[in-house]
């Protein structure tokens, strides 16, 4: 089987469509589709079916991606080790993050990477959801996204297609205007707040799956009333009272309490896990296994300076 006919294959089962396939590769989608018939001709299996107006790998096209990521993981593999023979890591490196994440962690990576060598960061942010996650690692070396640690990681093949790199578990406060009635407790029940309205995001996105999951095993169901997906604009709604939020707590900018109350969820863990994902083929690259070190690297400090900061949490003296 012919490696590039492979390859084809593969960004098909990532991209969705033979059009957005022949974009991505520079053909036309008439030679895309010709690859994709001489494959199955090779393999003597039908490797696409008819879906709508487009196509769908069938159960033989989605084993075969599973293993033509191998293949390319192994030719990756060996164009790594005479990398590693030349000099330090070199290249352009893709890096897309979600927004919050590249508050967070982008401006300490941009700073690593500095130092490593002749690496070229290229960065976006992107509003995603865990969903929108394998799509993305075809366009990006390296994709910084964030789940409910209750939702299932982005990986779907067997074996495995991406590489799944942890960089923390930031926990979610409830975040109040610093006048709240609420505001003097040292932590909260969701059942505190079930006469609140909460300012969530957009359906399907990990903060509302954590507030809907912590709905679903508490039974105190929130009242929903703006879905705002930009953190910053949540926190000013917040500070001028329209409602409350779960916010990440390392991100926030709560101004040492003055501009916002941060408390804890007491009896239930709501936290986002937060993870670099690759494609395995992508992975092995000098200068991308560099990156998601500096990424590591950056994602403890952020966790160190978060604890010698120590909770954001100042009642008075009638807290209780």
């Amino acid at each position: 089987m012919d490696v590039q006919r492979l390859r084809i294959l593969r960004e098909l089962a990532d991209r969705g469509s033979v059009a957005a396939v022949a974009k991505a590769m520079s053909f036309t989608p008439s030679a895309i589709s010709q690859q994709l018939k001489t494959l199955a001709d090779e393999t003597g299996m039908a490797l696409t079916e008819p879906a709508g107006r487009g196509l769908r790998l069938t159960d033989a096209g989605q084993a075969l991606v599973a293993e033509a990521e191998q293949v390319l993981a192994a030719l990756a593999h060996a164009e790594a080790a005479l990398d590693r023979l030349r000099s330090s890591p070199r290249g352009t490196v893709r890096v897309v993050l979600f927004p919050s994440g590249a508050r967070l962690l982008l401006p300490g990576l941009l700073t690593r990477v500095v130092a490593i060598g002749d690496i070229d960061l290229v960065c976006r942010d992107v509003d995603m959801t865990p969903a929108d996650v394998p799509a993305l690692t075809a366009d990006a070396d390296i994709v910084v996204t964030h789940r409910d640690e209750r939702s299932p990681a982005p990986d779907a093949g067997t074996p495995s297609r991406w590489t799944l790199t942890p960089l923390l578990r930031e926990p979610l406060d409830v975040v109040l205007p610093p006048g709240h009635r609420l505001a003097r407790r040292r932590t909260l029940r969701l059942a505190d707040l079930t006469d609140e309205g909460w300012i969530s995001v957009g359906v399907g996105w990990p903060v509302d799956e954590v507030l809907r999951s912590l709905a679903a095993a508490t039974g105190a169901q929130p009242r929903i009333v703006q879905r705002i997906n930009d953190f910053s604009v949540t926190e000013q709604l917040v500070a001028a009272g329209h409602g409350i939020a779960l916010l990440p707590r390392y991100c926030t900018d709560d101004r040492g309490g003055r501009r916002l109350a941060r408390r804890p969820l007491a009896g239930v863990r709501a936290v986002r896990l937060i993870e670099a994902v690759a494609r395995r083929s992508t992975a092995v690259r000098p200068a991308v296994r560099a990156v998601l070190q500096a990424l590591c690297e950056e994602a403890a400090a952020v966790v160190a300076r978060g604890s010698r900061a120590g909770p954001a949490i100042r009642p008075g003296p009638a807290a209780r």
